[in-house]
């Protein structure tokens, strides 16, 4: 059944939570809740486990900038912590959490494309 539909890039279908065989069902019920399979091709999600791996991204180019935009207010301002947490706050959640969904879709769309399972012994 595979063969029927062309290869679609990860990227593509991923970021926009399309599913990544057909390109068109919806990947997620929710924010981040896969649903069990793709409405348009019947496709079942459950091969797809990309456990942290958004977190982790998220964790490394979001949560970094956020961090210095923390250090930089009290170096160079000596802002009270009532100023960290209305600059850095704010800063920190439109950065950390937007990115979490796209991420996701890319990375399970990403183990569609590659095949990528759990290893065996051989």
């Amino acid at each position: 059944m595979d063969t029927e539909y062309p290869p679609l890039p990860p990227i593509q279908t991923g970021i926009r939570g399309r599913c990544p065989r057909c390109g068109q069902g919806h990947m997620f019920k929710g924010f981040l809740t896969l649903q069990p399979q793709c409405e348009a091709c019947g496709l079942d999600y459950s091969f797809a486990d990309p456990a942290d791996g958004p977190a982790f991204f998220v964790i490394c180019f979001a949560c970094i900038p956020s961090v210095l935009l923390g250090v930089w207010l009290e170096v160079a301002f000596s802002a009270p912590i009532w100023v960290q947490l209305l600059v850095t706050g704010p800063f920190m959640l439109a950065t950390c959490i937007p990115p979490l969904r796209p991420l996701k879709g890319w990375l399970v769309a990403s183990q569609y494309f590659y095949k990528a399972e759990e290893g065996r012994l051989a």
